[in-house]
């Protein structure tokens, strides 16, 4: 026979850590409500886009973890680079309707670089030549997304700049895993990634899942996983 009680009291401490603002976007009237829905298991703490929030990190983490707790949502399953074996935070995942996570990279080329330019270039650190297309120019840095070798090996056809050697400066993405908070240093998964290896960074922006990870470093400082 199920504890009852307990159930109040767990109920009481969600509803303590939920914003409180009875806004009804999660699908529920009410705050208590979505405690209770989330207690059976009939929606999930994702539908409450406020608890995302930088300000209201400590509840999440407390909410996550008291969930796990009671087995109503289940322990993360690790994240390993193939490669290196090392553990990630998260997977990055693209932007909406966009092939790969944006990189922000710093090109040492002084060739001219325009928004649309397909360019050829080796990330600093990285062994893997990458072609990309460029969505956008600031003051000499590009953001780009992915568009290969992977599909664009096969066309010799196609026009693009070799420009080198270029630094990554940052990624953005969405989060696909445990939200973190801004400042911290984090080790992902970007799930574009050709050699699947874990980069680390530090967190500059949150929006929701929405992330933007500055201080790219290929160099994680953690033990690898043992198998």
């Amino acid at each position: 026979m199920k504890d009852k009680s307990k159930n109040v009291d767990h109920k009481e401490t969600i509803i303590k850590l939920l914003p409180g603002y009875n806004c009804g976007i999660c699908g529920y009237a009410r705050c208590d409500e979505f405690a209770s829905a989330l207690l059976k298991k009939r929606t999930s703490v994702e539908s409450c886009h406020f608890m995302f929030q930088e300000i209201f990190n400590d509840n999440l983490k407390q909410l996550e973890k008291l969930l796990k707790k009671e087995n109503i949502i289940p322990e993360d399953e690790k994240i390993v680079g193939v490669l290196d074996g090392y553990e990630a935070d998260f997977i990055l995942e693209p932007l909406p309707e966009e092939h790969s996570c944006r990189e922000i990279l710093y090109p040492f080329t002084r060739e001219e670089l325009k928004k649309g330019d397909i360019i050829r270039y080796r990330p600093l650190g990285c062994p893997i030549t990458h072609f990309a297309e460029i969505l956008d120019e600031n003051h000499g840095l590009i953001t780009v997304h992915i568009v290969g070798p992977c599909h664009r090996l096969d066309n010799e056809n196609f026009e693009f700049q070799d420009v080198g050697v270029c630094m990554v400066g940052g990624f953005e993405g969405i989060i696909e895993g445990k939200v973190p908070a801004v400042g911290e240093t984090v080790r992902f998964l970007p799930k574009h990634c050709m050699m699947q290896k874990v980069h680390s960074g530090v967190v500059v922006q949150i929006e929701g899942k929405k992330i933007i990870i500055e201080g790219i470093d290929l160099k994680v400082w953690a033990p690898p996983i043992k198998g």
